[in-house]
């Protein structure tokens, strides 16, 4: 069985939790998961493997499979899931994606910081992409990216108004597969309050991150700054294996 399928199976099932679909937050059991999906059991173990790794269910011994109703309480918006990290593949409010408009597009020369992130030379050049990210038509987020030119000689305002990632993949066959992330706050700026609707004495909270291609290449440093009731994070720690 392909890893489209359970990755497929372990989406849906993630969408029926958002959805409300298991009310007494109990889930069938495996035989009755295979048949409704028509999968076999060994991809249906795999797909709730996952979930339970995410920290979205937990397996009772002899009892069953449950939601977290911790997780139902604080879903986080930003979820890396499947094989691409891009910010629209990662964040979603009831399985919707943000809409982008393109602020700013230009190229520079890399900064000490982009140099030493991008693992650049002195005199390498990046692209500068600022886009602000909407949800439901409410501005939650603006993104500042650098993407070394060498990587995607050609990027055009058009592709960069949409996925980059998608565009990596299907253009250059590759994808976003890890990041390092860090998660703060600071004193939001002017710009940052008239761009998110926040109040002067209101925090903008920040994710920055570095993301790699499959083969271990930073493809691109970017910086988050997010509204602060948009930053929520979740952690889920195992002390001993399943």
């Amino acid at each position: 069985m392909s890893d489209a399928v359970y990755v497929t199976v372990q989406a849906d099932i993630k969408a029926k939790i958002y959805q409300g679909a298991y009310p007494d937050l109990k889930l069938p059991d495996e035989r009755t998961l295979a048949a409704t999906y028509a999968v076999s059991r060994s991809s249906i173990k795999r797909a709730l493997n996952v979930l339970v790794q995410q920290g979205i269910i937990f397996k009772k011994r002899g009892s069953g499979t449950f939601v977290n109703p911790l997780y139902l309480k604080n879903q986080a918006i930003f979820q890396h899931e499947g094989n691409n990290l891009g910010v629209s593949d990662s964040f979603r409010i009831n399985g919707q994606a943000p809409s982008i408009e393109l602020l700013d597009f230009r190229v520079i020369p890399a900064t000490k910081e982009q140099q030493q992130a991008l693992f650049l030379k002195e005199g390498d050049f990046v692209y500068e992409i600022k886009r602000l990210r909407k949800l439901d038509g409410k501005p939650f987020m603006i993104e500042y990216g650098y993407v070394p030119i060498a990587l995607l000689p050609g990027l055009n305002k058009e592709t960069v108004s949409k996925s980059i990632y998608e565009y990596v993949e299907k253009e250059k066959s590759r994808t976003v597969t890890r990041s390092f992330m860090t998660i703060m706050a600071e004193p939001s700026t002017k710009e940052e309050q008239a761009l998110l609707k926040l109040r002067a004495n209101e925090p903008v909270g920040i994710m920055e991150g570095i993301f790699f291609m499959d083969d271990g290449t930073p493809l691109e440093y970017s910086t988050m700054r997010l509204h602060y009731q948009y930053l929520r994070y979740n952690a889920f720690v195992s002390l001993a294996a399943e």
